[in-house]
Order: C-alpha cells, then structure tokens, then sequence
C-alpha cells in the first residue's frame, strides 16, 4: 500500500542563493539555512508519524534532513540518499559530490540534537554527479526523472515519506509551475 503521507520539503537557504553565487560546488547552508531547519519540527504533525525521510544527495538537502528531523532520525527512521531528487540545473551549485566525500563529511554525520546520523547511500550509483543522460538538465530528462520518483514514493510502503529536495526539481515532481 502506497504512503498515506509524502511530504516534500525544500531545503534551506544554501550559500549559492546569497548573491547568486552559482559557481560554488554543492555547497553547505547558510547560518540563516540552519536556522530555518531548527523550526521544522514544530511544522509537522504528530501523526502519522515520519517513517522514512528521503533526501537528495547534495549537501544542503542532506543538512536541511538531518538538522531539521533530529526526533525521528534518534528514533531510528531511516535516512536515505536518492540521487533523482537532485537539482535540475547542470550549474557548480546544482552538482553532488561523490558518496566516498559525502560519507567522509563530519558537516553530514549529527543531528542538531548531537544525535549520529546513518545516512544510506548505496544508491548513489556511478555518474550521479555526471549531468548527462538520465542525471541531464534537458526538460525530458527531468520529466523522466520525476516520473520514476513519483512511481518510487508510490511503491513505498512507509506510512508517511518525508522527501528533501530542491525547488527546481519540486515543480516537475508536482508538475505546478505557478508556485
């Protein structure tokens, strides 16, 4: 049975949206970033409770998840990396890192809680990072993309799904273009 819950959040401020600094590879939150993460705990209801948080593997999607759900990552929900939620663009900012630097990364291993964090990332496969093919920034590739998550989340069989990803991608996961 499909998730009676897919919530989708878009990550906080990152260094990229200050001064449209789009040359900075996958950059980190901003200070302000990780305060908006502080607040999103009391944005969610108690029920039903988060049961898996999905997030893009690019650093400030995996910061915004592992900041602002410490509850459920202490309660042990399962943190997972989907690289077909990242960025549409093919710019620096828009760009991953490979899963050996993202694994490595003490900025992505505790909560704001103090809590350790274990994020999944087996399925970052080879060339994730690459842009080009499936990973390209051309519309159909994208529509693609977002086809097959919308399959993924719908075989899920968590009861509610909490995906972090990015503002471009959001609009072709939605297929909303107005807001």
């Amino acid at each position: 049975m499909p998730p009676t819950l897919i919530t989708l959040v878009r990550h906080a401020e990152g260094h990229h949206n200050v001064n449209e600094q789009y040359h900075l590879r996958d950059p980190y939150l901003t200070d302000l970033g990780t305060q908006q993460c502080l607040t999103l705990p009391s944005r969610f209801p108690p029920t039903p409770p988060i049961s898996l948080l999905v997030t893009s593997p690019l650093k400030r999607t995996i910061q915004t998840t592992i900041l602002g759900f410490p509850s459920p990552i202490a309660c042990g929900v399962p943190v997972l990396a989907l690289p077909e939620l990242q960025e549409t663009s093919d710019l620096p900012c828009d760009t991953g890192s490979d899963a050996g630097i993202l694994a490595a990364d003490p900025m992505l291993k505790t909560t704001s809680a103090g809590g350790k964090v274990n994020i999944d990332f087996s399925g970052l496969e080879e060339g994730w990072t690459s842009k080009m093919g499936k990973w390209a920034s051309g519309v159909e590739a994208l529509k693609e993309r977002a086809v097959w998550v919308r399959r993924w989340l719908k075989g899920r069989e968590e009861d509610h799904v909490v995906c972090v990803l990015h503002g471009g991608f959001l609009h072709y996961l939605t297929e909303d273009w107005t807001g």
